[in-house]
C-alpha cells in the first residue's frame, strides 16, 4: 500500500496518510471554548449572530439543546469528554493538566487507536495527558508543527482532510474561540485577532433578561461575585449596562469568527468527498455568562455557563431535528462516537450513548438527571490555602438544584420550566420542600455511584 506524507508548512510531519479501504465511518469532532449553548444564529436569529457554518451541520442534524458540561471550567470539562469519567473519578476539578493514570482512565485516541482508527488531534489541548507521549491518549500526531492560533489549527485540520487521510480516522478540531472574550473584558489584546471597537451601546444586542442576581440566591454566588470581581482578572464589576451590551456583542463577533474556521475545516471535508462518510460532532467545553446575574466567563451553575451546544451531523444519516433529552457531554460523548463506529463502550463508561437519538430513532429520554460539578476558582491549587469551595449541580426533567460547600444559604432550586432565567430561588419555598428533597435524594444517589465523597448534603 502507497504510504504519502502529511505536509504543512513546508515540514513533513510524523503522520502518514494512507488511501485506503472505506471501514467505519471516519469522526470529525469539533470544539469550540466558551460557547453557550444558545450562541449560535439557528437558536436565537441572524439579527445580532451570524453562524452560518455551524447553522449547516444543524439543517443536516440533531441539535441537542439541553447537553450540559461536567464542570463549566476547561480542563475539568476536557477531561471529562476525553475519559468519559465524572470529575470526582478523575480527580480533575480545576485548571491543572497534572497527568492522571491513563491506564485507570484511558483517553478517547487509545480507544479508536485500539479499534484500528488513525487519530490525529489539531489545536488547544488542556488535557491531562502529556501531548508528547502518545501512549498516554493514542494520538498518532498532536498539533503538526506546533499550531499556534485558531486560524493555523483550522488551516492544518482542512489540510489534512483534503490531503484524503487513511480511514477511518478520528480528527480533532480544537478552536479557542469565542475564549478571548476573557481578554477582550480586561482591555487586552485578543490572541486570535482583533474584531474592531464595538458600536455605541444602543447599537448593541440587548442585555441577557436575567442580568440582576438571583433573588434570594445562595450565600458562596454573591461572595464569589464580590470576589472575581475585585480581581483584574475579572474587571466587569464596574461595567455599565451599556458596557455589558458592548460586552455581548464582541461575544457574538469572537463566535462569528470562530464560525468562519469551521466553515474552513467543512470545506476541507466535502473537497476531500469525505461528507457522506465523516461524523462531524460539534460541541464546547463550556459557555459564557455574557453578564447573566452580574457573571462574565464561567465556573457557575447558571444556563449561559453550563450549557452548550452540541450538534451530530452524518450526511444521509441524521436529519435536521431538536433534541430535548437531558446529555451530559462529558460521559455520553464517548459512547456516542463509539456507537457510531459500531464499537462497544468500555463497561466502566458511565455515559450514555446519543446514537439512536442522532439517527432519527424516537426514544424517550432514558435519564431522569444528571449533575454537574465544580469548585469556585480557575487557577491550579496553591500550597496551603484553605479548601476551596465547590457544588454540585443536579439538572432533573424541570428543575435544576444546586448546593456548595460554604454560606449559611447553601442551596437553590429553580423551577426552569417557568423561570428559564433562573430568577428565584425557591429552595426555602414551603411549597417546593418536597421537590427539593427529592433532588437531593438524586444527588445522594449518584454520588454513591460514582463515589463522589465531598460530602455536600
Amino acid at each position: 500500500m502507497k504510504r504519502r506524507t502529511f505536509l504543512l508548512g513546508g515540514a513533513v510531519s510524523p503522520f502518514w496518510i494512507v488511501r485506503g479501504a472505506e471501514r467505519r465511518p471516519n469522526i470529525l469532532l469539533i470544539i469550540t471554548d466558551q460557547q453557550s449553548w444558545d450562541a449560535l444564529s439557528c437558536r436565537i436569529g441572524p439579527r445580532y449572530l451570524k453562524t452560518p457554518n455551524m447553522d449547516s451541520l444543524a439543517a443536516t442534524g440533531t441539535f441537542f439543546r439541553r447537553a450540559y458540561c461536567a464542570n463549566p471550567l476547561c480542563v475539568p470539562s476536557r477531561t471529562s469528554m476525553f475519559t468519559g469519567r465524572y470529575p470526582p473519578e478523575t480527580g480533575v476539578q480545576i485548571n491543572d493538566t497534572t497527568p492522571i493514570d491513563h491506564n485507570r482512565f484511558p483517553a478517547m485516541g487509545t480507544l479508536f487507536k485500539q479499534a484500528g482508527y488513525s487519530t490525529v488531534y489539531f489545536g488547544k489541548w488542556h488535557l491531562p495527558f502529556p501531548e508528547a507521549r502518545r501512549e498516554t491518549h493514542g494520538f498518532d500526531v498532536v498539533n503538526p508543527g506546533r499550531l499556534k492560533g485558531d486560524t493555523a489549527v483550522a488551516a492544518a485540520a482542512a489540510g489534512f482532510l483534503r490531503e484524503k487521510p487513511r480511514e477511518p480516522f478520528l480528527a480533532v478540531v480544537s478552536l479557542v474561540n469565542p475564549h478571548d472574550i476573557c481578554q477582550w473584558a480586561r482591555g487586552e489584546p485578543l490572541p486570535n485577532g482583533d474584531i474592531g471597537a464595538p458600536p455605541p451601546p444602543d447599537q448593541c444586542p440587548p442585555l441577557r433578561t436575567n442580568h440582576a442576581p438571583q433573588k434570594n440566591e445562595p450565600d458562596i454566588m454573591t461572595l464569589m461575585r464580590r470576589s472575581y470581581q475585585s480581581s483584574p482578572m475579572f474587571p466587569v464589576g464596574n461595567f455599565t449596562p451599556g458596557k455589558w451590551r458592548q460586552y455581548i456583542w464582541a461575544y457574538y463577533r469572537l463566535v462569528e469568527k470562530v464560525d468562519g474556521l469551521i466553515g474552513n475545516v467543512l470545506d476541507g471535508l466535502r473537497r476531500a468527498g469525505l461528507e457522506e462518510r465523516t461524523v462531524v460532532v460539534l460541541l464546547a467545553d463550556h459557555g459564557d455568562c455574557q453578564g447573566a446575574h452580574g457573571w462574565n466567563q464561567k465556573t457557575v451553575f447558571y444556563e449561559e455557563a453550563a450549557r452548550v451546544p452540541l450538534i451530530i451531523s452524518y450526511k444521509g444519516v441524521t436529519r435536521p431535528s431538536v433534541s430535548d433529552r437531558l446529555v451530559h457531554t462529558g460521559v455520553d460523548l464517548i459512547p456516542t462516537l463509539l456507537s457510531f463506529a459500531s464499537l462497544p463502550a468500555p463497561k466502566e463508561l458511565p455515559g450514555l450513548s446519543l446514537y439512536e437519538t442522532a439517527v432519527g430513532k424516537k426514544v424517550a429520554d432514558p435519564r431522569s438527571y444528571l449533575v454537574v460539578c465544580n469548585k469556585m476558582v480557575q487557577g491550579a491549587p496553591v500550597e496551603g490555602r484553605v479548601p476551596m469551595p465547590e457544588g454540585r449541580m443536579v439538572r432533573s426533567q424541570r428543575y435544576k438544584y444546586c448546593i456548595y460547600s460554604e454560606g449559611e444559604r447553601r442551596e437553590s432550586l429553580v423551577d426552569l420550566e417557568k423561570d428559564p432565567g433562573e430568577m428565584v430561588n425557591l429552595a426555602a419555598d414551603p411549597a417546593y420542600q418536597d421537590i427539593l428533597r427529592k433532588h437531593r435524594a438524586m444527588l445522594a444517589e449518584w454520588a454513591r455511584a460514582v463515589g463522589d465523597k465531598a460530602g455536600l448534603l
